[in-house]
């Protein structure tokens, strides 16, 4: 659990969060003081110390065994306005639905900057974000937007599901709107050009170097809190207070970053909506993605006793594939099981994992990072009516690590008899629901 701030600054941030609360209006000035060097000495000793170097390729230990002077140096930049970021390096990872996505790894020194604002960012902006919005916000998860879906669909009148996808959100933020959106509660000129400064630090990707005119990259620190303070104005007041006023029936939205659900009671709103949001994204640099974005009809009055008759279609959200059942005591209700696509990907890493490790690690060392694993995997994944796919994973899981384990000195394999001997003494953890949206 990341350790909280406890400098004096944290005092303030609490004091500015109780302000912004009371008065949404109110823009705060002399904000960039709050970046001293206790604070700033805080905001580094949350960083990840295993995280991967930046451009400089100085790891965060190594920025600490001189971190007083390096801190020093750092605030008198900031104060002579000199201090400008580094470019950030450019990795790829896996998407759950496919192709790779980007991240920046920025510098150490900037991953600290970055820190420190975005704390100061939270304080003033997060009293005032809806509660419809569930990503990236302190004491909100991913469950808690499956539920808050579950409610909405079980227990309002909702009869179509807009399932929506915004094309490249990340690469596609106009900074000249998010710096207009930042400066509607920030008056501070010094701090508003830091973070300016960071979004037109550029890029190194192979040794070469790109400008950024557009865009926040992914893996830095303070763009979980820039992505919801654009996504705040340009959708989320946007539906709740001008949108929703020109419905006819029942709609609301659940967000989780740049992933949203929004529900409605009858289809003409949602040919409204899907119009509007078309032009509203438009208008801040932003595209709904016309293979991923669709409507369906989905509700309990559409779930028939005949499966032949059933008209409910299903969606994914967040990695579940979400359809309309049946409890044992034959009521309709919300299910939810893992998307293919992530259940296809999370095996294929385990198989890379074990491929890479199994000569590498002890066989008690290996047990240990595979029951880890597993464990993670059922945290997130084992919910309400998902026990099958979990399951399922667990079989599959099983049957690579035998199969990755016979693939080292014949000395070492195991037949299937003595590896099912080996796991019933030291064993895995088993398949467990963790989430209950149902009490």
């Amino acid at each position: 659990m990341e350790r909280r701030i406890q400098s004096r600054t944290a005092t303030k941030l609490l004091q500015i969060s109780k302000v912004s609360q009371d008065k949404p209006s109110y823009r705060f000035t002399s904000l960039a003081s709050l970046l001293d060097e206790e604070y700033l000495k805080d905001s580094y000793v949350t960083l990840k110390k295993t995280k991967a170097s930046g451009v400089d390729e100085v790891s965060v230990t190594e920025y600490g065994e001189h971190l007083e002077e390096n801190l020093r140096a750092l605030i008198g930049r900031m104060k002579s306005q000199s201090y400008r970021p580094q470019s950030v390096k450019r990795a790829y990872i896996p998407k759950a639905g496919g192709g790779m996505r980007g991240l920046g790894i920025p510098a150490v020194e900037d991953r600290i900057v970055q820190k420190a604002i975005a704390g100061i960012l939270e304080a003033i902006f997060e009293p005032n974000f809806i509660e419809e919005s569930y990503g990236f916000r302190r004491g909100r998860d991913c469950h808690d937007a499956l539920k808050r879906l579950d409610e909405e669909i079980m227990n309002k009148p909702v009869n179509y599901i807009i399932e929506a996808d915004i094309k490249g959100f990340f690469d596609n933020v106009d900074h000249k709107w998010l710096t207009k959106f930042i400066e509607h509660r920030i008056n501070d000129l010094n701090l508003v050009r830091i973070i300016v400064r960071f979004l037109k630090a550029g890029i190194i990707e192979e040794g070469k170097s790109m400008k950024t005119e557009q865009g926040t990259p992914q893996g830095g620190n303070i763009s979980p809190i820039l992505a919801n303070i654009y996504l705040h104005y340009v959708l989320d007041i946007w539906f709740k207070h001008y949108l929703k006023k020109k419905l006819t029936g029942y709609s609301e939205i659940v967000r989780y970053a740049d992933d949203f659900i929004i529900v409605a009671a009858n289809q003409h709103d949602c040919d409204v909506v899907l119009t509007e949001l078309t032009e509203r994204l438009t208008k801040f640099g932003l595209e709904l993605s016309k293979e991923k974005t669709k409507v369906i009809r989905f509700s309990k009055l559409f779930y028939h006793k005949d499966k032949a008759d059933n008209k409910s279609e299903t969606f994914d959200f967040l990695g579940f594939t979400h359809y309309l059942g049946k409890s044992r005591k034959g009521n309709i209700m919300l299910k939810r099981k893992t998307c293919k696509k992530r259940f296809s990907r999370r095996v294929q890493e385990m198989k890379e994992y074990l491929k890479a490790n199994r000569n590498r690690l002890k066989l008690p060392e290996l047990w240990q990072v595979l029951r880890s694993k597993l464990t993670g995997h059922y945290r997130y994944y084992g919910v309400s009516s998902n026990s099958r796919s979990i399951e399922n994973y667990y079989d599959k899981v099983v049957r690579l690590i035998h199969q990755w384990l016979n693939r080292r000195s014949q000395r070492s394999s195991f037949n299937w008899l003595d590896f099912n001997k080996y796991l019933k003494s030291h064993g895995l953890p088993k398949a467990k629901i963790y989430v209950n949206f149902y009490t």
